[in-house]
């Protein structure tokens, strides 16, 4: 079962996709009844029959429903959730968020639906559409170059220097020993360097509290003395801090790409090592569960320094802690039974950390950094970089949604190239979609006087259409209306495209006197596709073998193909092509 009720004391449980289990606690309540209703609901939106897939998500819906059971209560209902009724919920809803009301709307559905006990007007108002619309978001602008260059400089920066910190205090270990016995002086170093960095590498990174109990002093005699500083000097150089496992995360956001819950959650059951700089990574996205991706080389980098410089905390942490990626001191103050635990950055942390390191925005302000944002500058560096992704960058999101986030975060120049290319390619939909002229000798007269409209934008006289059926302006392929007009390079210049791609374009005249080189291209679009891979083959010719066999070689008679097929000779010789267009020979 995804999630479950524990009615002493009232409580919910959920067992997550992840494999996680997490309790949402129920009790003490001011409606007990209500509560228990309620929670019987909650366990519904359990996935995967609602929305609870993630930790966060079950918290969430857990504190609505403690919210709706207080609020009710304050506005004096007293009964059970089938006593409910719309004058009770239409007031609850409307001094809530628009996320309470989905929440505790999902929570009500989950009851009904193992129930059937609400009544049919709360019913028919749960069916109906929320009374608040959901607050309309910005969506986050990329981090400029400068912004970015700084904030992967400075976490390079913070990775190097502590894997060289850790290298220094494990060579002190090397030479120290175990200082227990010893005797001591206050005001003075009383214990080694190497001596402490041998007991911390022994031992694992002990406290004050833990220090003095191995040494036998007490804990004020520890305090008192440069022990206690040198101690968490030394605990900071062997061990990862948090704010140098924060770090490691951006960094590896900066170069992988994935959403911010994606690496917060990885563990190592995830990383799949296919050879030694290869790795396909297993992570859960918290909206739509698990994926996977193959990471680049700067990230696989990245990841094989972070687990050789967490190792040695690492080696002491118990089974609930052994598979975490991210592993760094508590801390000061936290009284937990290990000093070392999951780096879960907190609400706030990342501004407090680009605060604290002095990283500045393009404007001199403070940087606002957020992790999402990170991967929104990534998506937007690969775009620039000719990167076209998928159709949809998150299957998740609606075309919408992709377009607030994707198309309209970027900078005026930016903008500007994604609407040139948008209109280029409708242009070239556009292009392909025209039916190609062919021309048959009966045809002729007809078709001549025709032309001039028929190709749009180009003013042909008399002696142009002259040239074009008397052959002057022939191609390979066909006749060109105009070489210095071609789509495919800048007006005035001469058409660079290949023979096959007169196929698909708009200046091309087919005629009978035609036919025998496009029976040549014919044939050799069936050698590229003998050794060539059929979905390779389909990329880069497959339009124009389409075309010349269904629109343009049907149009010419019998007696004409077979008049031209008498001088094609089925080999490279026949056709203008570069060396690495050629094909394997005939046999």
């Amino acid at each position: 079962m995804p999630a479950a009720v524990i009615k002493d004391p009232l409580a919910a449980e959920f067992t997550l996709p992840d494999g996680k289990r997490w309790t949402g606690r129920l009790a003490g309540l001011p409606n007990p009844r209500l509560a228990a209703d309620l929670a019987v609901g909650l366990v519904q939106c359990a996935h995967p029959h609602g929305p609870i897939s993630a930790i966060m998500t079950a918290r969430h819906y857990t504190v609505t429903l403690r919210q709706t059971v207080r609020r009710l209560t304050a506005a004096g209902f007293t009964g059970e959730a089938a006593d409910l009724r719309r004058s009770h919920l239409v007031r609850f809803w409307m001094e809530m968020s628009h996320q309470h009301e989905l929440q505790s709307r999902m929570i009500l559905r989950g009851f009904d639906a193992v129930t059937g006990r609400l009544d049919e007007q709360v019913r028919l108002l749960l069916e109906g559409r929320p009374f608040k619309t959901r607050k309309r978001t910005t969506p986050f602008q990329p981090y400029s170059d400068a912004e970015w260059a700084q904030l992967i400089e400075y976490c390079e920066s913070q990775v190097t220097d502590a894997r060289r910190r850790q290298r220094k205090a494990l060579d002190w270990a090397e030479s120290g020993s175990d200082p227990q016995g010893v005797v001591p002086r206050y005001s003075e170093t009383s214990v080694s360097t190497a001596d402490l960095a041998y007991l911390l590498v022994q031992h694992g990174p002990l406290d004050r509290g833990r220090l003095a109990a191995h040494l036998g002093w007490a804990t004020a005699t520890v305090d008192h003395t440069r022990t206690g500083r040198q101690l968490t000097e030394i605990r900071a150089q062997l061990f990862p801090t948090r704010d140098v496992a924060f770090a490691h995360q951006l960094l590896f956001g900066c170069y992988s790409g994935i959403v911010p819950d994606g690496i917060a959650d990885l563990d190592l059951t995830g990383i799949d090592w296919a050879g030694d700089g290869s790795v396909l990574l297993e992570y859960v996205k918290g909206r739509t569960g698990p994926e996977g991706v193959h990471l680049p080389k700067k990230a696989v980098r990245l990841l094989e320094r972070w687990l050789e410089y967490s190792a040695l905390m690492r080696s002491f942490a118990g089974d609930e802690l052994r598979n975490e990626l991210w592993l760094a001191l508590r801390l000061p103050g936290q009284h937990d039974r290990t000093p070392f635990g999951r780096m879960v950055p907190r609400l706030g942390y990342p501004a407090e950390w680009a605060r604290r390191h002095g990283l500045k925005a393009d404007t001199g302000a403070d940087l606002s950094l957020h992790r999402s944002r990170i991967r929104t500058t990534y998506l937007s560096l690969l775009s620039r970089r000719g990167w076209t992704g998928r159709t949809m960058i998150d299957p998740n999101h609606t075309a919408a949604v992709e377009g607030d986030h994707y198309l309209s975060a970027a900078t005026s120049a930016q903008q500007e190239a994604i609407e040139t290319i948008i209109t280029e390619a409708q242009s070239d939909v556009l292009r392909k979609a025209q039916p190609p002229f062919v021309v048959t000798d009966e045809q002729m007269a007809e078709v001549v006087a025709a032309l001039p409209e028929a190709i749009d934008g180009l003013k042909l006289d008399g002696g142009a259409i002259t040239e074009l059926v008397g052959g002057e302006r022939d191609v390979f392929t066909a006749t060109c209306v105009d070489q210095l007009a071609s789509p495919f390079a800048p007006v005035g210049t001469p058409c660079p495209a290949r023979p096959w791609v007169c196929l698909m374009c708009p200046l091309a005249l087919f005629m009978p006197r035609h036919a025998a080189n496009l029976l040549r291209l014919k044939a050799f679009f069936a050698r590229q596709f003998a050794q060539m891979p059929t979905a390779h083959f389909i990329r880069v010719f497959g339009p124009y073998a389409h075309r010349l066999d269904s629109e343009i070689l049907p149009r010419f008679s019998q007696t004409i193909l077979a008049e031209a097929a008498r001088h094609v000779a089925d080999d490279d010789s026949e056709l203008p092509l570069r060396p690495e267009e050629t094909t394997w020979p005939t046999v």
